[in-house]
C-alpha cells in the first residue's frame, strides 16, 4: 500500500475535505466548524456534515450554519452512528486529503497546514496526533485530567503525547482519500474503536499510521457524570468486542480495568463472605483479607487525586476522586460485557447520546 501523495514543487496545494458526523451536538459543533473555517491553510477546502437525527437543535443550527456559508455541506446520516456519517460524508467529498473531526473537537489554526506537510514529508496514509482534552466546569476539568493520565486512559500517545513516528493508531487523521477508498472505508458495523480498526487494515496492507505531537485538538469531556458514565460503557464494550474479534492487535493496557474490576468484587464479596464467618462464629475470617483489593483501589485513587489534581483546584480534586473510578468501572464492565458476548445489542451501542 503505497502513498499517493505528489511532490510539492510549484504545484497547487491539495484539497482538503473536513467531515464531521454530527448527532444532538448543538452545544459544541458551532465551535468545531468554525474552527475550521479559520485554518490557516490555504489551499481549497470543503466541510461535510453527517448530520444524524437529532433531538436537540442541531439540525437547525448546522442547517443555518451551511445557509451563509457554501463551504458547508450538509448529507443526511440517517442511521445516526459514527462510522455509517464519516462514510456518507467522504462519499460526498471531492478532494484528496480528507480530515476527520469530532464535533466536541477544536481544531488548532495551524492543524491542517501541519497535516498535510506531514503526510507529505512522511509519506504515510494517515497521520493523526494528540487528543487534548480541556475542560471548563470542574467536573469537565476532572475528566480531561483523568484522559490525560497513566492512571485514567493508559497514558498512550493518543493522550499525552510522545515521540514522533509510526503508530498503532491516532486521534481523528489526516488521511489520503485513496488510501481509504483503498482499504474499503470504516466499517459501519463497528460503532465505537473503528478508527482504530480502519487503521489496522492500513497497517495490515503496508500501509503507514503516522503519530506526531504537533497536531494536538481540544476535545470537551462529557459534561455529566451519568453521560460519561454512558460513553465508558459504551466503549469498553465495543473495545472488548474487538479484542475477542483481532486477538492478535492486543495490548495488555487493555486488560487491566476489566482484571482491576473483577479484582475489587472478588475481595468485595470475599470480604463480606468474612464478615459473616466472623458473626456467625465460623472459621473462614480469613476471608476479611479480601477486603485488601477495595482498599489498594480507593488507596490509589486518593494518592492519584493528590498527585495530579492540585492545577486544578478543589472542586476539580473531589471530582476526580469520583471520575476515577467511574471510568475505570464502566469501562471495565463494559470491556468484559463484549469481550465475553454478554450482550446481545453491542449495534444499538452508537456514538452519543443527548
Amino acid at each position: 500500500m503505497t502513498s499517493q501523495v505528489p511532490p510539492r514543487g510549484d504545484t497547487p496545494l491539495l484539497g482538503v475535505s473536513y467531515v464531521m458526523p454530527v448527532l444532538n451536538d448543538v452545544t459544541h459543533v458551532r465551535d468545531a466548524v468554525l474552527s475550521l473555517l479559520h485554518q490557516d491553510y490555504t489551499g481549497p477546502f470543503e466541510v461535510t456534515l453527517a448530520l444524524g437525527p437529532s433531538i436537540d437543535g442541531t439540525t437547525e443550527l448546522v442547517e443555518e450554519m451551511a445557509a451563509v456559508d457554501s463551504r458547508i455541506r450538509v448529507v443526511e446520516n440517517e442511521v445516526g452512528s459514527t462510522p455509517a456519517g464519516l462514510n456518507i460524508a467522504i462519499r460526498a467529498s471531492q478532494y484528496p486529503v480528507v480530515i476527520r473531526v469530532d464535533a466536541h473537537s477544536v481544531l488548532p489554526a495551524d492543524y491542517a497546514r501541519i497535516a498535510v506537510e506531514t503526510l507529505e514529508r512522511t509519506g504515510a496514509d494517515n497521520v493523526g496526533g494528540v487528543m487534548d482534552a480541556q475542560g471548563e466546569s470542574p467536573f469537565q476539568k476532572a475528566v480531561a485530567r483523568a484522559y490525560g493520565t497513566k492512571i485514567g486512559l493508559g497514558g498512550t500517545p493518543l493522550h499525552v503525547g510522545g515521540p514522533e513516528g509510526k503508530a498503532e493508531t491516532v486521534y481523528l487523521g489526516c488521511f489520503l482519500m485513496d488510501s481509504l477508498v483503498r482499504v474499503g472505508l470504516f466499517d459501519e458495523g463497528i460503532k465505537r474503536g473503528q478508527d482504530w480498526e480502519l487503521n489496522r487494515r492500513i497497517r495490515d496492507l503496508g500501509g503507514t499510521v503516522w503519530f506526531t505531537p504537533r497536531l494536538r485538538v481540544v476535545y470537551r469531556p462529557r459534561p455529566s457524570l451519568a453521560r460519561l458514565a454512558r460513553q465508558m460503557v459504551s466503549t469498553g464494550l465495543w473495545r472488548g468486542e474487538l479484542a475477542r474479534r483481532f486477538p492478535a492487535s492486543n495490548g495488555i493496557r487493555y486488560f487491566a480495568p476489566p482484571v482491576m474490576v473483577l479484582g475489587v468484587v472478588l475481595g468485595l464479596i470475599l470480604g463480606l463472605a468474612g464478615i459473616v464467618s466472623a458473626l456467625t462464629g465460623g472459621t473462614a475470617a480469613w476471608l476479611l483479607l479480601g477486603f485488601a483489593a477495595p482498599a489498594l483501589y480507593l488507596l490509589i485513587d486518593l494518592v492519584a487525586t493528590v498527585a495530579v489534581t492540585r492545577p486544578d483546584g478543589f472542586r476539580a480534586g473531589l471530582w476526580f476522586l469520583v471520575v476515577l473510578p467511574s471510568i475505570h468501572f464502566c469501562w471495565g464492565i463494559g470491556f468484559l460485557l463484549g469481550y465475553l458476548k454478554l450482550t446481545t445489542n453491542i449495534t444499538a451501542h452508537t456514538r452519543r447520546h443527548p
